[in-house]
Parts: structure tokens; C-alpha cells; sequence
């Protein structure tokens, strides 16, 4: 498997600070109790790349079901509250239960915006 080289823009946002950034959630959602269940979208790429990306898409879960403090910071993952504000919601709720914070906020957001459940409005194309 070979490394793609970042593009201009992807190492112009790795000197953003991304707690000012208000992603937003791409991914369908549910609510099935308390939890909160991500439905992992299908691929939309093209070519060999798609072919790749629908093979592991299927291999993959679907159904990703988030803990009830990853499931508080989807519900305001919402393009209008920044990462910054999302995490001090998540102090006021959990305490010191989800310190530190930020490193842990980032963390899913990273991950979820690398997996297309998040976008970062004004960098992402297309959002």
C-alpha cells in the first residue's frame, strides 16, 4: 500500500488551529436508546480507487456505535459549534471524566472526518 502525498491545502490546514473549525456530520444517524449509531456512508469515489474503496467499504462496519460521550459530541458536531465549544459542553456535562478534552475532542474529529463522517465547512470540498 503506498502513501499519498498531502496536497497544499491538507498541509495548510495542519497549521490551523482546529478548535476554531465547526465541522459538520456528512454521516446518516441514529439514536437507538441512549447511544448514538453512525451509519458509515458508501463510497463515492471512481475508477481503480473506488473499486478499492467499495471492496473495504463492505469488509468494513456499517453501524458505528459511539459511547455516550462520543455520542454527546456528534449531537453538537453540528457546523455551527466549533471544536473548541463542543469540548467545553463536554466538560460541563462529563467533568473531569473527559480531561483532557481537547486531545480527545480532536482525536474523534480527526478520525471521523478522515473515515467522511465529518467535514470541515470552507476546507472540505463540496460542503
Amino acid at each position: 500500500m503506498g502513501f499519498r502525498k498531502k496536497t497544499d491545502r491538507e498541509r495548510e490546514l495542519e497549521r490551523v488551529n482546529l478548535l476554531g473549525l465547526a465541522p459538520r456530520r456528512l454521516a446518516d444517524w441514529e439514536e437507538v436508546g441512549d447511544r448514538v449509531i453512525v451509519l458509515r456512508p458508501e463510497p463515492v469515489s471512481v475508477g481503480f480507487r473506488g473499486l478499492m474503496d467499495r471492496f473495504f467499504h463492505k469488509m468494513s462496519a456499517h453501524r458505528i456505535r459511539l459511547d455516550d460521550v462520543g455520542g454527546f459530541a456528534w449531537r453538537h458536531l453540528d457546523g455551527e459549534r466549533t471544536v473548541a465549544e463542543v469540548g467545553e459542553l463536554m466538560r460541563g456535562e462529563f467533568g473531569g471524566r473527559v480531561d483532557p478534552v481537547e486531545e480527545r475532542l480532536g482525536r474523534m474529529v480527526c478520525v471521523m472526518r478522515k473515515e467522511g463522517f465529518l467535514a470541515y465547512p470552507g476546507w472540505d470540498d463540496g460542503v
